[in-house]
């Protein structure tokens, strides 16, 4: 009986399987699959597999000595063999035992006998073709074979060992040596990184009260020699204008001209020269004042001149002035001797001084010093001392677009760009000149140390300003008390338990208490890393 032995690659999925059962030319095919391929391990894909086979009047045998295989098999009605030489049957039962041998097996004998019958024994040919080919017996095929209402018998598993699951063996492998390098990874931390101390260390101190007039400069370096602080302005700008009209008026018209005659009076003789410098100003006969053009010289031998006279003002007023006028020198007669002419009215509006000023306050008024205080505080945001009176507002850019009396074709504008100034110090800076001055006052250095240098409720008053910045005065309370470093602290607490490392600070001159405070919870000695044990001293009064 001619037979095809068809081996099925790993790569091999399931439309690969069922092309190569369809496009073989025999009747009778042997499926030899590779060990643990993942196809054929679904009871599914058997029975679509058998499908195809049945469809081009095909009959399968799995050649295989694999338990689960073989019972997946069975349920999809698929005869299986050992080996290509073993004869084909239907198991019943699961197979409890993985036999080692290798199932790649030569394909060039294969003893495929009459499984035909057995796989499919409604058809005759097909039982006539297994049974000639001597892999099974008729009374074999009839018990494979499947009962006339058509069901397949259920496979019955054999009670013993069961066939390993590498796959959850090795998950549960990996899940456990993930879980100790967790535990040894803990344990590294809890050991060595996690341990904390705080030592919390209650000292009693004495006040030192600081006065002083201190320098406020930002170009300066911070000296308590000196009284100098270094000091860090923040400036803010603001454009302010404000409209205004005119509420003035005044005649731009032309200026009435004529001609004056200046000469000795009927009483009087030279007897030296006159000069009568240009703009000399004379008074009309009505009032009207005007001034001389150019400068006029009487000498002995010549005792009259003339010179041109122009309206002091524009306006038709001045016109038509005549006759003597006054305002020139002692014995000097002046006489209007062409009436004067040209004069017009023209009456424009101007601003006043008045309005000037009106415009200057109310701009004034525009500036801000709460907005402006409070934009430069936040730009200086945390670490600072601001000196909330040092605030200084330069308005001197703050200016009138006319002067007083000019003419307005509309409107004018007073205003212009106004500078905000704000001093601050810096808490470092603070805190560094306020230690130095403090240690100034202890009369022994080697037994008293300074706790806190007052600079968090230092408070400037008369603040003044000075060429260089700012002169205030300065006013804070520091602490000093007994000399106990946090080396020192450090060093008595380094690997001990919480009672030992009382007994060693309270021993120190200065110490009231001490409070300790391990971490995590399982910790019960203070770490020997310095870095890693935190020092507090408590102010006692």
């Amino acid at each position: 009986m001619q037979k095809d032995v068809i081996y099925i690659d790993v790569d091999d999925d399931i439309t690969a399987i069922i092309d190569k059962v369809k496009s073989s030319s025999h009747k009778i095919i042997a499926l030899v699959p590779p060990k643990r391929t993942g196809v054929l391990q679904s009871a599914v894909n058997l029975r679509l597999i058998n499908r195809a086979a049945n469809q081009k009047d095909k009959r399968l045998v799995v050649i295989t000595n694999d338990a689960a295989l073989s019972g997946l098999a069975a349920a999809a009605s698929i005869p299986v063999a050992k080996n290509l030489q073993s004869k084909p049957e239907l198991a019943e039962v699961a197979a409890l035992s993985v036999d080692d041998d290798d199932d790649i097996i030569d394909g060039a004998e294969l003893p495929v006998g009459d499984h035909a019958r057995q796989a499919g024994g409604k058809d005759p040919a097909a039982a006539s073709d297994v049974a000639s080919a001597g892999l099974v017996t008729a009374n074999e095929t009839r018990k494979a074979a499947p009962p006339a209402g058509g069901k397949q018998p259920k496979v019955k598993a054999k009670k013993g060992m069961k066939v390993p699951n590498f796959d959850t063996f090795r998950k549960k492998l990996f899940l456990i040596i993930l879980g100790v390098l967790l535990l040894i990874g803990f344990l590294v931390w809890a050991i060595f990184f996690a341990p904390q101390a705080k030592v919390s260390v209650s000292t009693r101190t004495t006040d030192s009260a600081v006065s002083q007039q201190v320098a406020l400069s930002a170009d300066a370096d911070t000296s308590a020699s000196s009284n100098v602080i270094r000091a860090t302005t923040k400036t803010e700008t603001d454009d302010i204008a404000v409209e205004f009209s005119g509420s003035g008026e005044r005649n731009v018209g032309e200026r009435a001209k004529g001609v004056v005659t200046f000469s000795t009076d009927s009483n009087s003789r030279l007897l030296r020269g006159v000069t009568i410098e240009a703009g000399t100003e004379l008074s009309s006969s009505s009032g009207a004042t005007y001034t001389t053009d150019s400068t006029v010289e009487l000498s002995v031998f010549n005792s009259s001149d003339s010179t041109g006279i122009t309206a002091t003002e524009p306006g038709e007023s001045y016109n038509g002035a005549s006759g003597s006028a006054s305002g020139g020198p002692n014995g000097i007669d002046a006489e209007i001797t062409e009436t004067t002419s040209g004069g017009t009215d023209k009456t424009v509006k101007v601003a006043t001084s008045g309005d000037i000023a009106n415009a200057r306050d109310e701009a004034r008024g525009k500036i801000n010093q709460d907005a402006a205080r409070e934009a430069l505080e936040e730009q200086l945001g945390d670490g600072y001392v601001i000196l909330s009176d040092s605030l200084q507002v330069d308005t001197n850019k703050l200016k009138s677009s006319v002067k007083a009396d000019q003419e307005l074709s509309g409107t004018a504008t007073y205003g212009g760009e106004v500078t905000y100034t704000l001093y601050a110090v810096a808490e470092s800076e603070l805190d560094e000149y306020l230690k130095a001055v403090i240690e100034q006052q202890i009369d022994n250095t080697d037994e008293q140390r300074v706790y806190e240098s007052g600079a968090e409720e230092v408070q400037f008053t008369n603040v003044d300003r000075t060429d260089d910045g700012l002169r205030a005065t300065l006013e804070t309370n520091g602490k000093i008390g007994p000399k106990i470093e946090e080396d020192q602290v450090k060093e008595a607490a380094a690997g001990k338990r919480i009672g030992d490392i009382k007994s060693a600070i309270e021993s120190i001159n200065g110490v009231d208490s001490v409070d300790v405070t391990l971490s995590p919870f399982w910790v019960n000695t203070a770490p020997d890393n310095h870095d890693k044990i935190t020092v507090e001293f408590r102010l006692d009064e």
